[in-house]
């Protein structure tokens, strides 16, 4: 606790250090943050944001990173002076005050983990990061020297936004060269979460490791598999499989020793969770695990049906509470990679085998949809394009990444497949969600290899591959065309999202992988 003065906190209170979870729970209750489900779980709001507010992120810009950098709308720049001045702010807000201070690591590699340390007022937010990163073993808590420091000051806001000239009160900022975070104005607890990623996806490709926003899970032969994508597209729920050990649902890193987690827990949707298509992660959530924003009955139990707050119900827990995990967070080379898309327009197939060119194609589309109902404003499906599956997070040129993958699948020989966990036999409101049941099937028999023996086609426009057959699905899902009873009507859908991927690409013009592999896009 010595180098406490070095945070810069005008007399804190009391500090409260790497608190056990019985610990944490009491303050939790003490403080009255939030209140205990029927099983001991205890749940929390997280105000009026219930998810990122990804306008409000910025990077300190400075001559050393300029170079790296991929500045934009989504790495916004913000200079020195602001950031200090609101750094400032965060620091008197956490002065005089009691504090939680939470240290953890992020990487399971030891050749590549970051040690963060975590200044919050907030008790179930130090929970939260508690949950979400990787714990130190007690004999590592006396020598640990943090490598980067995240302030959260969420009981803070910038009144001066407008004259400063950021977007709103709410300020999310990292500075790279003094290895700082300060968060102002929201308590969501996922922009620590998701911060400390995009921070690890700018270091890992300096280093020539790739950083991934994928989940994994490996086999009892040791068969690495990687599922990529993005929120809503079942990566959480796909990689939590009965038969294989997950070793982590959301970031990964991939180096020359293998695969390796970023985290020591998971962050699972609860929106409609249902114990019988999602056994694991509802078995998790018990004592220890948070939840957010999910609404109470009057007899404390919780009503997962219920979206009065918000879509984005979670739940954090400790990858311990999911029981068939890889105990390591760590594992060999991938075998099989998995692109997961929830096409709400009912255009692509349920599985489709990728060559490496298509795979960089769809790597660098990060195609899934938005359907009515998630987002205020949307009434109809809008097609969402994000780099890599994950471009909110990432801070430098996704053809970095794209880069570090090819060759990678290259290297490893690795095979890739594009998998539609969105509906079938029309566009939302005419067709239906692909049953987890049909997913699963395709999914088992990538993972045996099964998928191998079968007899493929070539899907007209997209020029996929597709299984005429595949145990488990029923054969007309397998080609869309046949699911759906307007056939003009389908063509026509194709032809739409076939010019949205191509409209997309255009991004990608200027630069040699984007000339080289969008020829291998659709095709009308």
């Amino acid at each position: 606790m010595k180098d406490f003065d070095k945070l810069g906190l005008e007399n804190p209170k009391n500090i409260f250090h790497n608190l056990s979870y019985d610990e944490l729970l009491k303050h939790e209750i003490d403080n009255k943050e939030g209140a205990l489900s029927d099983n001991g779980t205890f749940a929390v709001d997280t105000g009026i944001f219930t998810g990122r507010s990804p306008k409000d992120k910025y990077f300190v810009k400075q001559d050393p990173s300029q170079k790296y950098m991929a500045w934009g709308k989504v790495n916004q720049a913000i200079n020195e002076e602001l950031f200090e001045k609101l750094l400032a702010k965060a620091k008197k807000q956490l002065s005089n005050s009691d504090i939680y201070i939470q240290d953890a690591y992020c990487g399971a590699s030891l050749k590549s983990r970051k040690a963060v340390r975590f200044v919050t007022q907030v008790a179930w937010q130090a929970h939260f990061v508690k949950n979400m990163f990787i714990r130190p073993k007690d004999s590592e808590l006396d020598s640990f020297t943090p490598d980067f420091v995240v302030y959260n000051a969420c009981k803070c806001v910038n009144e001066d936004y407008k004259d400063d000239g950021l977007n709103s009160e709410v300020f999310v900022i990292f500075n790279i060269e003094k290895n700082i975070a300060v968060i102002g104005g929201t308590w969501y607890g996922g922009e620590m979460k998701k911060g400390i990623f995009s921070m690890m996806n700018y270091w890992l490709p300096l280093e020539n490791k790739l950083s991934m926003h994928c989940s994994a899970n490996v086999g009892e032969k040791g068969d690495v598999a990687l599922f990529f994508g993005l929120s809503g597209t079942g990566k959480t729920t796909l990689s939590t499989d009965p038969k294989r050990k997950l070793i982590g649902d959301d970031e990964h890193g991939w180096d020359e020793e293998g695969v390796f987690n970023f985290e020591g827990g998971c962050y699972a949707k609860t929106i409609n969770l249902d114990p019988k298509n999602e056994p694991e992660i509802y078995g998790a959530i018990k004592q220890n695990a948070l939840l957010e924003n999910v609404v109470l009955r009057d007899d404390k139990s919780v009503d997962y049906s219920d979206a009065s707050k918000t879509e984005n119900t979670r739940v954090s827990y400790p990858i311990e509470h999911i029981e068939n995990h890889e105990p390591s967070l760590k594992a060999g080379h991938p075998k099989n990679i998995i692109f997961l898309s929830a096409d709400a327009f009912g255009v692509l197939p349920p599985v489709s085998k990728l060559s490496k060119e298509q795979a960089m194609y769809y790597f660098l589309s990060g195609y899934t949809a938005k359907v009515a109902g998630t987002e205020r404003g949307i009434t109809e499906p809008q097609a969402t394009f994000s780099a890599c599956f994950g471009e909110p997070f990432m801070p430098l040129h996704p053809t970095v990444y794209a880069r570090l993958l090819g060759e990678k699948i290259d290297k490893h020989e690795v095979d890739v497949y594009l998998v539609n966990t969105g509906w079938s036999g029309g566009a939302y409101g005419v067709g239906k969600r692909m049953s987890i049941k049909a997913t699963r099937a395709c999914i088992d028999a990538i993972l045996d290899g099964s998928i191998k023996n079968c007899e493929f086609e070539n899907y007209d426009v997209f020029n996929l591959a597709i299984p005429k057959a595949l145990e488990g699905v029923e054969t007309t899902l397998l080609n869309p065309m046949n699911t759906w009873l307007d056939k003009n009507d389908f063509i026509a859908t194709r032809n739409k999202l076939a010019k949205m991927f191509n409209e997309n690409f255009k991004r990608y013009e200027d630069v040699k992988e984007g000339v080289e592999y969008s020829k291998f896009g659709p095709k009308i």
